[in-house]
């Protein structure tokens, strides 16, 4: 999505890791959510928002650039997983210094947007 891009590039700047954390992420804690059912905490389901769709918030994030914060990073990751498509759809991601709670309209937004494409 252009807003995670954005976003996504910004916080680079500022944590030099998060690219490569983000493809780890997917890599393993994401993979094995999805395909394994562990949890340990990680995901929380955004209620409320779609009915359709699931979306998911990621709390435990670990960003490298973060030092000594581990998973607690305070980066977060909102998602929404297509089953049918086997895909993970990056909605929005931000550090929690900056903003304590997602962009529920954002999410309202995409979960039209896709809903009208699945």
């Amino acid at each position: 999505m252009p807003e995670f891009e954005r976003e996504i590039k910004k916080l680079s700047k500022r944590f030099p890791t998060l690219e490569e954390d983000l493809k780890t992420f997917i890599q393993y804690p994401l993979n094995l959510f999805h395909y394994k059912n562990v949890n340990n905490n990680t995901f929380v389901n955004v209620p409320g928002l779609c009915s359709s769709i699931p979306f998911y918030k990621v709390k435990k994030f670990a960003c490298r650039s973060l030092k000594g914060r581990g998973v607690k990073s305070g980066i977060r990751l909102i998602y929404c997983y297509l089953k049918k498509q086997d895909t993970a759809i990056f909605i929005e991601i931000y550090f929690k210094s900056d903003k304590e709670n997602e962009d529920r309209r954002r999410i309202k937004k995409y979960c039209k947007e896709i809903s009208g494409k699945t």
